[in-house]
């Protein structure tokens, strides 16, 4: 089939090699740059891959214009495919092509519709996800869907790590579902109207930790899944730092959540609303990631010497 391929994030580029490598790809469609961090541009992996596969990239502002529109209609695509790409897709777009619209989403839908499905699923304690092939309309994660596959989520799973596994195995289903597509054996079942939840785009207030709010339990799985955006800040010792990695405390601590319990190695434990978390690496505003035992030797250090 020939297709226009629509992704941006790191997860997409397993489904957009598989395109590349079982179909005739017309265009690649990724976000424009942005800035990252110390002004150098966001990483786009999107756009990395279709350069090295020598694909037509484009990079418009917004898809849904009329000019844009009519430019990738133009391209006589039989199906679009959409992973990760960030931006709704008009019905003006989707409706055209002969076979639609499919979307690589990583997530059991209707469960964790949404911008961020592998971070909140995480965030919720699901003991599993996986990727739902599905066949893109109007609404937001909303279509019936051609294909599933499961995938645990183990008790140390992080977001980055979960993406990497679903990324694959989106890939493989997408194909398999194409394949079903062009030989017209594919069908899109509805999704049922029971069980659906929503996962929005996280922000930086989603990742600021309130020890007095907060179970251990509930700390571990922000840092685990808040990794890389937007993040965990925690106070420890008066400061807010970055959480890189921790795990729940094998005891329960006797002490107010927000109060350094125990030092353990180059580890500290802090008390939560409930139980321990304990925190193996840090990176404070403006430095290196260190462990909390060598933060606060040199906060200490500094503050004798005052």
């Amino acid at each position: 089939m020939r297709l226009v391929f629509c992704g941006t994030a790191l997860f997409a580029v397993p489904s957009l090699r598989a395109c590349a490598a079982h179909h005739e790809v017309a265009a690649v469609v990724t976000r424009a740059d942005r800035a990252g961090s110390r002004g150098r541009p966001a990483p786009r992996p999107v756009a990395d891959a279709a350069r090295e596969l020598g694909l037509d990239l484009l990079t418009p502002a917004r898809i849904g214009t009329p000019e844009v529109v009519a430019d990738l209609l133009a391209r006589s695509p039989d199906c679009l495919v959409v992973a990760a790409y960030g931006q709704i897709l008009p019905s003006a777009l989707i409706d055209p092509p002969p076979q639609g619209a499919v979307n690589v989403h990583a997530s059991l839908l209707p469960r964790w519709r949404g911008a961020s499905p592998i971070a909140h699923a995480i965030l919720a304690g699901d003991s599993e996800t996986g990727v739902s092939i599905m066949r893109m309309e109007a609404g937001l994660d909303t279509g019936p869907v051609y294909s599933t596959v499961r995938s645990p989520i183990h008790g140390s799973a992080t977001t980055p790590m979960l993406t990497a596994t679903l990324a694959d195995l989106g890939a493989s289903e997408l194909v398999a579902v194409l394949a079903a597509i062009e030989g017209g054996a594919a069908v899109a079942t509805p999704q049922p109207e029971e069980g659906v939840t929503y996962a929005p785009r996280l922000t930086r207030s989603d990742g600021v930790v309130d020890w007095a709010g907060r179970s251990a339990i509930e700390v571990d799985r922000m840092v685990r899944a808040l990794q890389p955006w937007p993040g965990v800040l925690a106070p420890i010792d008066g400061v807010d730092v970055q959480v890189q990695a921790g795990g729940v405390a094998d005891f329960d601590p006797d002490g107010a959540p927000g109060t350094m319990v125990l030092r353990d190695g180059e580890s500290v434990v802090m008390a939560t609303r409930s139980g321990g978390y304990r925190i193996d690496l840090i990176t404070p505003a403006g430095k290196r990631a260190m462990t909390p035992a060598a933060f606060l030797r040199g906060r200490h250090s500094r503050e004798a010497n005052r």
